[in-house]
């Protein structure tokens, strides 16, 4: 049972508990620090990345990518530098918290009687940030030498809008100075016994539409007012998305991330009561599946406006228009890799579009096979939500997934564009 989050024990647990897993007991002490947006706390996680470092006796380098803005770099060098190395990307950052739906302190990493571990970035994605540390720090106390070099990157502001870490960093020389040749980044829960593998992503486009009109007093039929135009903008836009809604829940082949969803997330206009506004704005958050023709979808959106009224216009906010995929066939040596080492551990995969959007996007766009993935089964998806969760043995099953995963891409064979 969870404490009252202000009756005893909202504090969740502060200190180590007796017979914990030291791997349990460092994800606690991550998901403690409050790297939470608007004003992320990014000096108290680089501190801890220095001390895991010197833990792991790896280097670790940092580069600004802007102000306030670090991107750290920790490395294990493999016995063939000269090959692509293999990255495993994580973020930071976490979203905000509305403390007041939550039935604990959202970064007291209060751990129930079953075990499942409460916090905000549990799942998205400080549990996989401390299971490729461990994984690491598994396989080198082992004494394990792997064949490719291997790069953790931890990036901060993923979680706000157009991804700025990565996004950014892509284009840094230090990045193409690291020669990847597969990434791994973060997934989603899955709740039942498989777990879900993203081979690509739906294209964030975040929209606008301008609608202006007469003004005039609140007491006439004005003809041709603004709210006319954005009542059949918010038509064209809602009536689409329900027949996608429609198409995901009639199709037993159709998931999340194989339809496009429209969301009207902001309205704008009106000074007063009595006041028929000149002009009154939409916007639209869209998730676009790969498999849909993007010229075609925006032709559509003019159409929308065109039939909306006169001198209606759309602006883009983030527009993503990079379709590229990951390849899953049979005979792709990272996908081979991948797949092997989870068929040994005798884990169902199940290959999906990503819903939303990760940094994987600017991997992919560089031409960098990447493959979003989080191991975590059984577990209800809760990112961004009230309550967010893990279980600790999911946690811990985590670490010895990356623990057959990691050297498995690390050893695979020289592919043809480095022999």
């Amino acid at each position: 049972m969870l404490p009252d989050k202000d009756g005893p024990g909202a504090g969740g647990g502060r200190g180590p508990s007796e017979g914990e897993d030291p791997s349990v007991g460092l994800f606690r002490e991550y998901l403690r620090l409050r790297t939470v947006h608007p004003d992320p706390d990014y000096d108290v996680a680089l501190l801890l990345l220095d001390r895991l470092a010197e833990e792991l006796g790896l280097p670790l380098k940092k580069y600004e990518i802007c102000p306030g803005r670090v991107v750290s770099i920790l490395t294990w060098e493999g016995t063939n530098p000269a090959l692509k190395s293999v990255l495993l990307n994580s973020h930071t950052d976490v979203v905000p918290v509305f403390q007041e739906h939550w039935k604990c302190d959202a970064f007291s990493a209060f751990k129930d009687a079953e075990g499942n571990i409460y916090a905000r970035g549990s799942q998205d994605m400080k549990c996989v940030t401390i299971q490729y540390i461990q994984a690491v720090r598994r396989l080198k106390a082992e004494g394990r030498k792997l064949t490719r070099t291997v790069h953790l990157t931890f990036v901060p502001d993923e979680e706000i809008g157009g991804h700025k870490g990565m996004e950014t960093f892509v284009n840094h020389p230090e990045f193409q100075k690291l020669n990847i040749g597969f990434a791994l980044d973060e997934g989603l829960a899955n709740p039942g016994e498989a777990f879900t593998v993203f081979y690509g992503e739906r294209n964030p486009w975040w929209i606008t539409v301008h609608c202006p009109g007469s003004p005039g007093h609140g007491s006439r039929f004005v003809e041709n007012t603004a709210a006319e135009k954005l009542r059949k903008v918010m038509n064209s836009f809602l009536d689409f998305r329900e027949k996608e809604k429609q198409r995901l829940n009639t199709s037993e082949c159709f998931t999340l991330g194989d339809v496009t969803t429209v969301n009207m997330t902001m309205v704008k206009g009106g000074v007063a009561y009595n006041v028929i506004p000149a002009e009154m704005d939409a916007s639209f958050d869209l998730r676009i599946p790969p498999t849909v023709n993007l010229q075609e979808f925006e032709r559509q959106i003019k159409q929308w406006c065109k039939e909306a009224g006169e001198d209606v216009t759309y602006e883009f906010a983030q527009k993503h228009t990079n379709q590229t995929l990951t390849s899953t066939d049979d005979n792709d040596p990272w996908w081979s890799a991948f797949r092997e080492a989870c068929k040994a551990l005798d884990m169902t995969l199940e290959k999906e579009i990503f819903p939303a959007a990760s940094d994987s996007r600017f991997i992919r766009a560089l031409g960098i096979p990447a493959i979003g993935f989080s191991p975590m089964n059984r577990t209800p998806i809760l990112l961004h939500d009230h309550n967010e969760y893990l279980n600790e043995k999911v946690f811990l099953k985590g670490i010895s997934v990356y623990e057959k995963l990691i050297p498995a891409l690390a050893s695979v064979p020289a592919c043809p564009d480095e022999a």
